[in-house]
């Protein structure tokens, strides 16, 4: 629509290309250039929209779990959201009421900026997937990193939209916040 082509005309030059190595395709209409590739969590914010990097993906990346997190998982409201494997990353993109899709920021990582979850709503999206899958909570959690005036008026806000959820209570308790 930009170069005011034909559908027809647009394909042909993206597969041709694509098969030169021109481009990448990531997943069907979206096309990365070659010598220009952008971050994997800025990927991850074009895949599925709208989304926001979140759960273990966000938790390790603020320090809060020591684990490496081998998928890109992103909160997003889109009902079609599943997972894209691309060049050996996967990316997960978990489904959330739009009135729980708040409490994420844009942030500048090498250059690049992505929509992110703040460290308590990456935590409190973490605790109500684990609710939902009754899950048990990661232990190696450092909990100081959350600040907990933060997370409580996130809980109070996140408990008008919910209903009555006795695991995710259960998980917050567990916590000590």
């Amino acid at each position: 629509m930009i170069f005011k082509i034909r559908p027809k005309n647009a394909r042909a030059f993206l597969s041709y290309n694509t098969k030169q190595g021109n481009f990448k395709r990531v997943k069907q209409g979206i096309y990365i250039i070659s010598g220009n590739q952008p971050d994997k969590f800025e990927i991850a914010n074009y895949i599925c929209k709208p989304s926001y990097l979140s759960f273990e993906t966000a938790l390790s990346y603020y320090g809060i779990i020591p684990e490496t997190v081998y998928s890109i998982i992103s909160a997003t409201t889109n009902k079609n959201a599943k997972e894209v494997n691309f060049e050996g990353q996967v990316y997960q993109y978990r489904k959330i009421k739009k009135s729980l899709f708040f409490g994420y920021q844009a942030v500048k990582i090498r250059d690049r900026v992505v929509l992110i979850a703040d460290k308590e709503k990456a935590f409190l999206d973490y605790l109500y997937l684990l609710s939902l899958k009754n899950n048990r909570l990661n232990e190696r959690m450092d909990l100081s990193k959350i600040d907990k005036q933060k997370i409580g008026k996130y809980v109070s806000y996140f408990m008008r939209f919910i209903r009555k959820n006795s695991a995710l209570i259960s998980l917050l308790k567990e916590t000590n916040l």
